[in-house]
């Protein structure tokens, strides 16, 4: 089991935490301040072990770190949270503008790449940005498992994320090195705009499929 920090308690935070939790792992939210609790229920919700502190704390405590908070906060809340050497980034971001219609930067670099450049201690790995939060809570659709994406540079650190998928109960695909970020980024651009302006919901996921 493994020591997962998660920053961020919104609907991607809460579902991946929760779930997380609840298959074993130590779930340590990292909150603003040490009086900041998360949501109702959502520590009872992620398990035995679940707590909550500042980032720094989390992370301190943690072997991975889940990023799960709007882009704009991102190089703020980790320029803050202690030393992330070694750690294992876990980058579910997509640098949506405010009207969620388009990506603030793309198809030359990515969210991941860019945070990779701030904090080059670290391991990156973009994973679980092609998702809705209904999708993370249940990533089934009758028989067939949602298609999970990933990509970084680092072999160890993303073997960690396919095991993480496979125990979420995803069909887990490694998209190679860190730079197909952009790619996984656009792709999410698709998703949203087809769950929220093509009027498909969040119950929807994408499949990769081969012969």
């Amino acid at each position: 089991m493994t020591d997962i920090a998660v920053l961020g308690t919104g609907t991607v935070g809460s579902a991946l935490g929760a779930r997380l939790g609840q298959t074993g792992h130590h779930i340590y939210y990292g909150v603003r301040s040490a009086d900041t609790q998360p949501p109702d229920g959502l520590l009872q919700r992620s398990g035995a072990n679940a707590q909550a502190g500042t980032c720094a704390a989390a992370i301190a405590a943690s072997r991975a770190v889940l990023l799960a908070v709007p882009w704009d906060q991102v190089r703020g809340i980790l320029a803050t949270a202690g030393d992330l050497t070694g750690k294992i980034l876990i980058d579910c971001i997509n640098p949506l503008t405010s009207d969620l219609k388009d990506l603030q930067f793309g198809h030359t670099t990515s969210a991941a790449e860019q945070i990779a450049e701030w904090h080059p201690t670290a391991r990156v790995v973009k994973a679980f940005n092609v998702l809705s939060a209904a999708v993370m809570a249940d990533p089934r659709f009758g028989a067939t498992r949602a298609t999970m994406f990933y990509c970084g540079d680092e072999a160890e650190a993303k073997a960690l994320i396919g095991r993480l998928a496979e125990q979420l109960e995803f069909e887990p695909v490694d998209c190679g090195p860190l730079r197909a970020a952009r790619w996984l980024e656009s792709m999410a651009m698709l998703y949203v705009h087809l769950a929220i302006f093509g009027g498909w919901g969040g119950e929807c996921a994408l499949k990769m499929m081969k012969r």
